[in-house]
């Protein structure tokens, strides 16, 4: 019989801890999750969440990290972010980005999502342009939150949320809006 030792069963209850996490603020924000919600869904007592990951806010700051150097898995990561925000917006999200503008806290709090956004982002992507690329894809999610939720462009009547997002997908990875044909790669 083979026994484990105390560092690999405390690496996998980090790992738990961290999907538990992962699931939690997903489901609910970074004000809905709960330390208590989260040690629940890893199976794990909340003081061992604390012990793990230190304070809430921490937890959550490695939670939303991308894999480094991962174009698929920010890919992703950036489809299932523009998947909800082409759907309904959390009120929480809605009044951040409505007050962002004449709010100076809220447009400092909204600056500083968005710049960890990109900064995290960029070093999922590969190549010296990683960073304006990460820039592109977070600052077009935000317009499309802005026009279609706020601005509601004439543009988004008909158009289904499940089409916004293939076409995202076609978008980030083609480099096309999957008209069905290839892009012409002569023309490069």
């Amino acid at each position: 019989m083979t026994t484990t030792s105390r560092s690999a069963r405390r690496a996998r209850s980090a790992q738990r801890i961290l999907e538990a996490a992962q699931a939690e603020f997903a489901e609910h924000g970074f004000d809905g999750a709960t330390v208590r919600a989260i040690a629940k869904r890893a199976g794990v007592h909340a003081s061992l969440v604390m012990q793990h990951y230190g304070t809430k806010a921490d937890l959550f700051a490695v939670a939303v990290q991308l894999p480094w150097n991962d174009q698929n898995g920010a890919t992703d990561h950036l489809l299932d972010v523009l998947n909800v925000r082409v759907r309904e917006l959390p009120p929480e999200t809605r009044a951040l980005v409505r007050s962002m503008l004449t709010d100076p806290d809220s447009e400092a709090s909204m600056r500083d999502f968005l710049n960890d956004r990109v900064a995290n982002l960029s070093q999922s992507f590969e190549g010296p342009d990683a960073e304006l690329r990460a820039l592109l894809a977070v600052s077009s999610i935000l317009g499309l939150t802005i026009t279609q939720h706020f601005l509601k462009l004439q543009a988004f009547e008909g158009v289904s949320a499940d089409r916004l997002v293939e076409a995202a997908h076609a978008w980030m990875t083609t480099g096309h809006l999957g008209s069905g044909e290839e892009p012409d790669k002569t023309q490069e």
